[in-house]
């Protein structure tokens, strides 16, 4: 009987075709937008994770306020003082950005520069890929040395040449290479760590940068626990060595990357619930295009329902074979909206300019939902049609 009643459904469903493709419409792109607010949302945790992979929980980043060092006196020498009078401060290090053309034989592109001192590469978690790091007396005496960053290497070396020995032009001065770094794929702040170029601080200051790079300073707290306490620390020696008084402003800005990232993280998965949301109610509104669909259907079908309860069919049969048919429609429907939306991913990847992940919740959530909604929306219309009494329905013009 079950398969009787189940090719009954497909039967009348095979019969409106237009009717019944325009039902599962919404229900196609329902799902679809599902799984593509899935990968989207993410891809957007991914990208969150890799931009803060260098930084640990106890790491405290400062930065002077307005963009640079013009307004605000925060310098890479301050990491002495916090280094001195600080007790909740582990590492620390400081570091000058600017973005510097940097070319190699023909080859030409801009690339950020970093000038800083050997703890940076420890506290960024910087590994050598090959070569070496600069040494005290290279920064004490401003020697112009260089490590590369793996994207710099990618951009402006041929495939498996050697970077170290050579000689690259960074804004206008000449470095030699003596170290190249292993892709991270994470940044530093707003520097990607793979596209810069690396040079002693000392050296990025008289050279190249001059006054008008971007002084950060990176530094860690001892424990996770003590963060709070180690910015507190930080803001009080700061604002004594720069001089400010009580009603001053402070000329720099404090970040735990525990905030950034939960911060960050919020934002992603705020994206990812608003954009489900939208993607929920266009499934709602295509499960009420199916109540109504099923309605008329049922309002069609009268005659015919009269006859089978004339010849036996139980009230039961009649609700299954009008719920099968609703339940055949967003099931369906579900599927090709899987397969869309599994299609869409690597075109939002490509053309879309966003990071996007593909999981198995989105096609199992939207799925799931459409079927929900076929049995939702079509178990009232389907229950109206089986308490038809057999005499009225065929009485029906």
């Amino acid at each position: 009987m079950f398969i009787e009643i189940l090719l009954m459904a497909f039967e009348s469903l095979r019969q409106n075709k237009t009717r019944t493709l325009l039902s599962m419409l919404g229900v196609i792109i329902g799902v679809s937008t599902v799984i593509a607010v899935f990968a989207i949302g993410q891809g957007a945790q991914s990208a969150v994770d890799e931009q803060f992979a260098g930084l640990s929980a106890k790491s405290i980043l400062v930065m002077g306020t307005r963009g640079g060092t013009a307004s605000s006196k925060l310098a890479i020498e301050d990491v002495e003082f916090i280094r001195e009078q600080a007790e909740n401060i582990g590492r620390a290090t400081g570091a000058t950005q600017g973005t510097v053309a940097v070319s190699y034989d023909s080859q030409e592109s801009s690339f950020s520069a970093v000038g800083t001192d050997i703890e940076y590469f420890s506290i960024s978690n910087l590994e050598l890929s090959d070569g070496r790091l600069f040494t005290e007396d290279e920064m004490d005496s401003k020697a112009r040395v260089a490590l590369l960053g793996s994207g710099v290497v990618e951009t402006l070396y041929e495939e498996d040449a050697s970077p170290l020995g050579t000689t690259v032009n960074a804004g206008g001065k000449k470095f030699e290479v003596i170290g190249v770094f292993e892709e991270t794929g994470s940044s530093m702040g707003s520097v990607s760590k793979d596209d810069s170029i690396y040079i002693p601080y000392q050296t990025a200051q008289s050279s190249i940068l001059g006054t008008g790079g971007r002084i950060m300073l990176t530094l860690e707290a001892t424990t996770v626990d003590t963060v709070t306490a180690a910015t507190e620390e930080i803001t009080a020696i700061l604002r004594e060595e720069h001089n400010l008084k009580d009603s001053q402003a402070d000329d720099f800005r404090i970040m735990d990357a525990g905030s950034m990232v939960g911060a960050a993280q919020e934002s992603a998965a705020l994206m990812t619930t608003v954009l489900t949301l939208v993607a929920a109610i266009v499934l709602i509104v295509s499960g009420i295009g199916i109540m109504n669909v099923m309605f008329v259907t049922v309002a069609e079908r009268t005659k015919e329902i009269g006859i089978a309860k004339a010849i036996g069919a139980k009230q039961g049969d009649i609700l299954s074979q009008f719920l099968y048919e609703s339940i055949i429609l967003s099931a369906f429907g579900g599927l090709i909206g899987v397969g869309l939306g599994q299609g869409a991913i690597p075109l939002i990847s490509k053309y879309g300019g966003m990071l996007v992940t593909n999981t198995m919740a989105g096609p199992l959530l939207g799925f799931g939902f459409s079927a929900l909604v076929g049995i939702t929306f079509g178990f009232y219309p389907a229950l109206k049609a089986s308490k038809l009494d057999p005499v009225d329905a065929l009485r029906s013009e």
